[in-house]
């Protein structure tokens, strides 16, 4: 039987994301990466293997940026589009805001399948807030997960810190340690790693718990070459050499070209001190910095600001008036003019950033036949390997930049040697036909090694006369007050058929079902017990073997009780407590190691699992695929219901993952105060009324059960 053609899901959520005139630039999240996957996602759509790509970003309404980004879905081409899904407030964020709101994310993407009566074959995150979210998804149907994180946090960290940001600051600009948690949560869950270079996974991502090599290959990033060759368009380089013409002294010198975002860690201002202290250089060479765009430099972004300001700051400190370079404005077809213009003058493209895990403008540089000087670190190193095009070195070495730029500009021979080579290089390790092709070899062998864990998900609905889906913890959330859980039973008996209710606890389903009993609550439809780990539907519970397949995903228990079993001050609590989808542990907080150092003691042993603590006594450790939220979600798609129509209550950080996203949350009034984090959230009530009252008054304010709802499907 003939295989269906592949459905492919790219993710890259932050920046500016359109199929033409990408803003590259504009600012720190509108950088190689955005092109990268618009063209991967093209070249994909022209394989007879793909039946479908689409590539998943945020939906943005903003007078400050073009309605395009508004757009529900862009086609790329006959196979590929581009689908925007509503995610946090409607304008646009900097990627350092949207941590608060990938689960709204996740919940969108959940709806576009079943708006779609498709699965993914495979899903694809890129940079590590999609690779937060590619890997939820990719846990929740059980497909194959792909992860690029094009730069990666912990590098990012060493090299601010080298410059003399302290953590805190790099923390508070960042979001820095957000980050680096999301990158180790993709490397856990993903099945494979692809990379640009070798580096990346010798060096970089060899920093991580997570680091398994067997499961990272390097794929050469493309590029269009059609874009990039060595004979100018007259016009638009006439255009172009008159608005440079108006800084330079001397524009018919030797063009010495830097191409980037206005972003710190581009080091920009390392280029200009490079060229600041070197008077031969000046000498032979003008320096042109396209760094985006710009109107007002006080009406941008913080980072941005900054960038520019000591970027205007050096010009002057060196004085460099009439040898420098600095166009306020560029289009995207102006790109390949700048690469043909310098190559013309004999000139040289530097990239002199801290660290470059990519490195598309040093391809599309050596497809215009411009030798380059570039960092040595990340994907440059393998370019020049490739290409035998330029020169790399230390970024912090501004000596060293200078007189390598100036030993290129000045042998005509090695120019004219790096020009021809790169030209030929990057044809034959560059081209995205090349890449695509060996993307799909990869990613097919991972979907033929997933086939076993597949669960054949079905697009019916099994609760007919429901279309509404309470779920409430129990423990002084549902019990805890008698009079205001009589007040909610009451009232849930009057709305009829309507909705279905269930619990979400950390008690095993016996322990449940006693405790419900015993606060004469009738069994619920759902049941999801064992912090997670099973589901169960009322009023006969009826397990759900389909949830206990689906979590059995690396779930490798004797192992893990074997790894824990010399750590001090961890306990193994009574049989009666264990679970097929459950360790639990008592926890002695004063002898046991802190639950980071755990955390990072599981995953350097390649454990795929999730650790739950509670009360600073108890340890729970669940496939990584088992938690209540994931368990919420799982029942929305099983049951086909959008998340919406679901309303959960909780009162501990226990509930937080199943508040957050696009369920309607009640946090009742006897909350602990890790939920304080949530207050402001839209969709999150925090309620007045303790445990029972708390629910029923929540209940209320969303309106969840009033009559015109009923018959919203």
């Amino acid at each position: 039987m003939k295989q269906e053609p592949l459905y492919i899901v790219h993710i890259s959520i932050h920046g500016l994301v359109r199929g033409d005139n990408i803003e590259l630039g504009r600012d720190a999240d509108t950088g190689g990466q955005i092109k990268y996957v618009v063209e991967l996602a093209r070249e994909l759509g022209k394989s007879p293997d793909v039946g479908r790509v689409d590539l998943f970003t945020r939906q943005i309404f903003d007078p400050k940026v073009s309605s395009d980004y508004a757009q529900t879905e862009e086609q790329l081409s006959d196979k590929a589009h581009i689908v925007r899904l509503p995610c946090g407030p409607r304008r646009y964020l900097h990627k350092e805001s949207l941590w608060p709101h990938l689960e709204s994310f996740i919940d969108q993407a959940l709806q576009h399948f079943r708006r779609l009566q498709r699965l993914p074959d495979v899903i694809h995150g890129h940079y590590a807030d999609a690779g937060y979210v590619g890997a939820m998804l990719a846990n929740v149907l059980e497909v194959p997960f792909v992860f690029t994180g094009h730069s990666l946090g912990l590098v990012k960290q060493e090299r601010l810190l080298e410059k003399g940001l302290t953590e805190a600051q790099i923390d508070e600009r960042y979001r820095i340690k957000r980050r680096i948690e999301a990158e180790e949560v993709a490397l856990n869950s993903a099945s494979l790693v692809i990379t640009s270079t070798h580096q990346e996974v010798q060096e970089q991502y060899a920093q991580y718990d997570n680091y398994v090599p067997e499961r990272m290959v390097v794929i050469p990033p493309g590029v269009d070459l059609s874009r990039f060759c060595t004979t100018s368009k007259q016009a638009a380089s006439a255009q172009l050499q008159q608005e440079l013409n108006r800084f330079l002294q001397q524009p018919e010198k030797p063009m010495i070209l830097a191409l980037s975002r206005a972003d710190e860690r581009k080091n920009i201002n390392g280029l200009i001190k490079a060229y600041g202290e070197n008077p031969a250089l000046q000498e032979a060479a003008n320096l042109v910095l396209v760094a985006g765009n710009r109107d007002v430099i006080s009406d941008m972004e913080k980072g941005t600001r900054q960038v520019l300001k000591n970027i205007l700051l050096d010009i002057d400190r060196y004085d460099l008036y009439g040898k420098v370079a600095y166009p306020k404005h560029h289009q995207s077809e102006d790109v390949p003019e700048f690469y043909r213009l310098a190559a013309q003058t004999g000139g040289v493209f530097v990239n002199p950033a801290l660290t470059e895990p990519f490195g598309l403008t040093l391809i599309e540089a050596a497809a215009s036949g411009l030798p380059i000087v570039a960092t040595h670190d990340g994907g440059p190193c393998d370019i020049v390997q490739n290409c035998q095009n330029g020169v790399l070195v230390d970024p912090l070495d501004s000596k060293a930049m200078g007189e390598a730029i100036l030993g290129i500009l000045q042998d005509k021979q090695q120019w004219q040697q790096c020009s021809e080579q790169g030209l030929t290089g990057v044809r034959e390790h560059y081209s995205w036909s090349q890449h695509a092709g060996h993307y799909l070899e990869r990613v097919q062998q991972e979907i033929e090694l997933h086939k076993p864990y597949a669960a054949g998900f079905r697009f019916t609905r099994k609760l007919p006369v429901s279309n509404r889906i309470i779920i409430t913890d129990i423990d002084n959330t549902l019990i805890g007050d008698p009079k205001g859980l009589a007040e909610l039973l009451e009232y849930l008996r009057a709305q009829g058929d309507v909705f279905s209710f269930g619990i979400a606890t950390g008690r095993r389903i016996d322990s449940a079902q006693e405790v419900l009993e015993e606060w004469g609550v009738p069994t619920p439809d759902v049941l999801v017990s064992s912090v997670g780990s099973e589901i169960y539907y009322g009023p006969k519970i009826i397990h759900d073997n389909g949830w206990s397949k689906h979590i059995n995903y690396r779930w490798e228990p004797n192992r893990l009780r074997d790894a824990l079993s010399h750590i001090k001050g961890l306990e193994l609590q009574p049989m009666i407590d264990q679970r097929p989808f459950k360790l639990s542990y008592f926890v002695d907080p004063s002898i046991a190691p802190p639950q980071a150092e755990l955390v990072t003691y599981l995953r350097k042993n390649h454990f795929l699992v999730n650790a739950i603590y509670s009360h600073q006594q108890f340890l729970d450790l669940l496939p990584i695929r088992a938690s209540k939220g994931l368990a919420v979600r799982y029942l929305a798609f099983r049951w086909g219901l959008p998340l919406e129509h679901f309303i959960v209550a909780g009162d501990s950080g226990n509930d937080e993952e199943m508040l957050k996203g696009d369920t309607l949350g009640i946090v009742v009034g006897n909350y602990s105060e890790e939920l304080e984090k949530l207050r402001g959230s839209p969709k999150i009530y925090f309620a007045e009324g303790q445990c029972a009252k708390g629910i029923l008054e929540g209940i209320q304010h969303f309106g969840f059960l009033e009559s015109q709802l009923r018959n919203v499907a």
